[in-house]
């Protein structure tokens, strides 16, 4: 059974999304917040599988609500229901750990499958934010230049450091890291975890 906890400042919105989950055979709706503050709480306190969050929530955003989960070390898995046109804190919440990002429209079916997919940690992306994300990292579609979070990963595998071991360090998932190894791979052109270290120390990227 996948323990749920949805989070939405909408009232029609929250219980619907917890009425089409709660009615899945393999998944539980163990608890419901209105906004971060609130999810942070009730997580620490339900130890949920999930967490269903929405992004822009007043008295609490979806983002420092995903940091504050991490920062906690709460074991749920964030999965953010984000609307295409609006929601523009994507980056900064795949960056504070979260692992799931599904549109508000989606159908019933897609929403119980990303939620089992990220309770299996596994990375969930819909088309149409992984084209916002992938437009967003090309910044434009120039700059490759590695973020913060990214060149502390890389710094971590140039050290040896497991994925395991650097989700640990750095408060987030392992799936996170992996999306993170993915980006690296990408912008710095190579194939692998010892083609990204020499490619960062070739560009100084990592200290000689």
């Amino acid at each position: 059974m996948i323990r749920v906890l949805v989070v939405d400042d909408h009232p029609v919105v929250r219980d619907g999304i917890a009425g089409v989950l709660d009615a899945v055979p393999d998944l539980e709706v163990v608890g419901t917040a209105a906004d971060g503050v609130e999810a942070v709480q009730r997580a620490a306190v339900l130890d949920p599988d999930v967490v269903v969050l929405d992004l822009r929530m007043p008295g609490g955003g979806g983002v420092e609500a995903v940091r504050e989960l991490r920062r906690r070390r709460l074991r749920a898995a964030v999965l953010v229901l984000t609307t295409f046109d609006t929601d523009s804190d994507t980056l900064a919440a795949i960056e504070a750990g979260a692992e799931g990002y599904l549109l508000k429209d989606a159908p019933t079916d897609r929403l119980v499958a990303a939620v089992r997919a990220t309770a299996a940690g596994e990375t969930v992306l819909s088309p149409a934010v992984a084209s916002r994300l992938v437009s967003r990292l090309a910044g434009g579609g120039r700059d490759r230049s590695l973020s913060e979070r990214e060149r502390e990963v890389l710094a971590l595998v140039a050290r040896g450091t497991a994925n395991r071991a650097i989700a640990e360090q750095l408060f987030v998932s392992e799936a996170t890291v992996k999306t993170h190894l993915v980006h690296i791979y990408d912008k710095l052109g190579v194939p692998d975890r010892a083609a990204a270290v020499a490619a960062g120390y070739e560009r100084g990227i990592l200290p000689g």
